[in-house]
């Protein structure tokens, strides 16, 4: 696993300078190798500093910062017949023969643009991919946006990177996320994006609760068993909730080892929760207590992750930091999370105020727009938090097909009415009936930046300080990327 940057060079100079820029910013990763590549040449390096010794010239250029998650993993770019490709996510089910690179290397062999299209249109997956050619650049991202991928332009170039601050780096300040589920066609008169496999509203299906649960079992089964195949320990980002046992419940069925991870300020109510829940499902749990003084030092290092001064997003990216850390210290690699799920299945509370007769039909709008948006939102977040702890983020309820059921639901298979407490009603009654304790089966969702005290600190923290939580999550921002790297750790 590792980080993609990709650049055009708009007036025909040298793309590969650029590229070696953006991949120094990059070096807080742990970072094995770092490789540089035009259309017909590859270098691989132990250091950015090597690469630009190899003088490669090319208006057309890609980057690849290597970090190996596991065993198959293999060092990039790849070279194709007459381009070169950095592949950064998996496809699933996993090729037993092949590196995730090394496969979509060989669908991606000829036909350059074509082939792109073709992978993901039919591969199911969480990946970012971009295609060197002499004159041409040629980028794709699964059609869930698990798997993070930003664009964005100055005057002289054209450029991808896995993370926001490889683009600030080379002066482009205005950046976009890529449209998941798209291809793009970049040379020097600009991007060309094509959607591809993008998810659609379509018509609402009638389907009972019963068959409803019986193929979402089915759906996430699968899910889970793709993720962890080959594996033989696992960590699951654990509060006890519906989302993270579930998924503790049916991985623990695959027969893989799951480490659940727990994190949280001491004295929250949800501990103790955490671990009765731990003990229904039979599964170790390791427990990890902070306290203010931690959140206080952590914030600038979340939020350069983050790469976003929002409040709501440092409140969850604290604690998800704290999970991907301690999951790194037990000796894990890949971590399953439930994100997603309250999205597709109605989880939010302000759900609600739309269940009336005459606002069901906005708010079948208003989930389908934070489904499309799960990327934004979530998704990305989580995975650059993920990635800076060697950890590798495996999101199970995030695949195009649960997506794609979930959005075809009746509403009344997810909301039960405008007093619903509980919400997510399908996905309850599928726990129920895999045999999930109902007492976890029927705990009410509390959002993990309440559940861990992460929220209320930062408040606390604010207001010390004569700010509102607004104010001094952006004011801890801009100080740490006006200090311009990671030093003001």
């Amino acid at each position: 696993m590792g980080a993609v940057v990709a650049v055009v060079n708009k007036e025909g100079g040298n793309a590969a300078e650029t590229a070696i820029s953006m991949l120094k910013t990059l070096k807080h990763r742990s970072t094995g190798t770092y490789g540089i590549a035009s259309a017909t040449r590859v270098n691989i390096e132990k250091s950015v500093e090597l690469l630009k010794k190899q003088n490669i010239n090319s208006p057309v250029a890609i980057g690849y910062a290597f970090s190996k998650t596991l065993p198959q993993d293999k060092t990039q770019p790849i070279k194709l017949d007459g381009a070169t490709l950095a592949f950064e996510g998996r496809l699933y089910p996993a090729n037993p023969q092949l590196s995730d690179a090394e496969f979509a290397a060989e669908k991606l062999k000829q036909n350059h643009e074509k082939a792109a299209k073709t992978l993901i249109e039919k591969f199911e997956g969480d990946f970012a991919f971009a295609v060197a050619e002499p004159n041409k650049l040629i980028a794709g991202r699964d059609p869930l946006g698990v798997c993070p991928l930003y664009y964005g332009e100055n005057k002289t170039s054209l450029a991808l990177a896995s993370e926001r601050k490889a683009l600030w780096n080379i002066g482009i300040k205005e950046t976009g996320s890529f449209p998941p589920g798209d291809l793009v066609v970049a040379d020097e008169q600009g991007f060309e994006f094509k959607p591809v496999r993008r998810l659609v509203k379509g018509n609402i299906k009638r389907i009972s609760m019963q068959d409803a649960t019986v193929r979402l079992q089915t759906l996430l089964q699968r899910s889970i068993r793709e993720r962890v195949l080959g594996l033989k320990d696992i960590a699951v980002a654990f509060s006890g909730g519906l989302d993270s046992s579930l998924i503790a419940f049916l991985t623990k069925q695959t027969g893989v080892n799951v480490h659940l991870v727990f994190v949280s300020l001491a004295d929250q109510p949800e501990i103790e929760y955490a671990r009765k829940a731990a003990d229904a499902l039979k599964l170790r749990v390791h427990v990890k207590l902070y306290d203010e003084r931690d959140v206080e030092k952590v914030l600038p290092k979340v939020l350069w992750l983050i790469e976003e001064g929002a409040p709501v997003k440092a409140s969850i990216g604290v604690p998800f930091y704290w999970a991907a850390e301690n999951a790194a210290k037990i000796g894990l690699k890949v971590m399953l999370a439930g994100q997603g799920a309250d999205e597709l299945f109605a989880g939010y509370k302000r759900y609600l105020s739309g269940c009336s007769p005459q606002g069901r039909e906005r708010l079948r709008e208003t989930i389908f727009e934070d489904i499309v948006k799960m990327h934004e939102t979530n998704f990305e977040r989580d995975s650059k938090i993920c990635s800076f702890h060697n950890i590798e983020l495996r999101l199970p309820f995030a695949t195009y097909q649960i997506a794609k059921f979930a959005i075809s639901l009746p509403l009344e298979l997810k909301i039960e009415s405008a007093n619903d407490t509980l919400r997510k009603l399908v996905l309850r009654r599928m726990a129920e009936n895999i045999g999930l304790p109902k007492f976890i089966a029927a705990k009410p969702k509390k959002a993990i930046q309440y559940a861990t005290g992460v929220s209320k600190t930062l408040k606390k923290l604010a207001k010390g300080k004569g700010l509102f939580m607004r104010e001094y999550v952006k004011k801890v921002f801009k100080n740490t990327f006006l200090n311009g790297d990671e030093k003001t750790w």
